[in-house]
């Protein structure tokens, strides 16, 4: 029983279809089918039956596939810790949704530490479907994120939220919100609960001609472009010490509920309840 075989078999229970899995996977349509016939040998079972439609789960199959993900997860914990930490006790492999990563991301180093001072640390900054894949497979141990993507394998636990304000360049006539217009607005489309409640209160600026999926990019375009947009409070406090941007007079504060996805194995352990009270007490803090 190989990994290939394990992530061969777990990609097509999601698609159902050899052909899409062999695209999802870089190889050919009878490689994959080469590795399941090889893992069925080895469990003495039939996990998939093939159809004109593509395939379906024999009771075989549905069986094995919660046990196939555990397999997968202890795999690739194994062969990071069988790595190394240099000289430390562990590893923590912390996903960071991007735009918590690009204000202070020494801030949260600092909190693990605290938690975790023995431990290396490896950072990744990434969208949040990716991270629950991650989290899932065992590549990182905790990750934060905007949406989660709810899986049997992964608990997820509300940590707090980020507040967004609507800001506009110093001396660019965006000083209330009467005078953004869709032409002049760049959107911040950060995740479908802002999105939802972007539309909700702003109605007249859900369409505009411009938007961005990274704070990071929403920030260069309205300081490029003399355009109004929201950004992180954090950033926002920064921008206006250095006399770059001004609020947008009478825009509304809009949040972004920030999310911890932990490997369901790992709910109860205790480090894993430190790490989340930790991490909570940072994002709480006051700029």
């Amino acid at each position: 029983m190989q990994p290939d075989q394990l992530d061969t078999f777990l990609d097509l229970c999601e698609t159902r279809s050899f052909n899409r899995t062999a695209e999802r996977l870089g190889v050919t349509q009878s490689t994959v089918s080469g590795r399941i016939a090889a893992l069925e040998r080895a469990l003495g079972v039939m996990l998939l039956r093939r159809s004109r439609a593509g395939c379906e789960m024999t009771t075989e199959g549905l069986r094995f596939e919660p046990h196939a993900r555990a397999l997968r997860h202890a795999i690739t914990e194994a062969k990071a810790v069988a790595r190394g930490a240099g000289g430390k006790a562990m590893t923590l492999r912390l996903g960071l949704q991007n735009d918590l990563a690009a204000g202070d991301p020494a801030r949260w180093v600092t909190s693990l530490r605290q938690v975790l001072p023995q431990s290396a640390l490896y950072i990744e900054a990434d969208f949040s479907a990716q991270m629950c894949r991650d989290v899932q497979s065992g590549v990182l141990d905790i990750a934060l994120l905007f949406t989660p993507h709810p899986t049997p394998d992964l608990y997820f636990e509300t940590l707090g939220e980020l507040r967004y304000r609507m800001v506009a360049p110093v001396g660019s006539g965006l000083a209330t919100l009467a005078q953004v217009t869709p032409e002049r607005y760049v959107l911040a489309n950060l995740a479908p609960a802002f999105s939802h409640l972007h539309a909700a209160l702003l109605p007249g600026l859900s369409l505009p001609d411009l938007a961005a999926g990274q704070g990071a990019t929403v920030q260069g375009l309205i300081l490029s472009l003399d355009m109004a947009g929201y950004l992180e409070d954090r950033v926002v406090q920064r921008l206006i010490a250095e006399g770059r941007v001004a609020p947008v007079a009478d825009a509304p504060v809009l949040t972004q509920p920030i999310y911890a996805a932990i490997h369901y194995r790992n709910r109860h352990r205790a480090v894993w309840r430190r790490l989340t009270r930790a991490l909570r007490a940072t994002l709480g803090e006051t700029p």
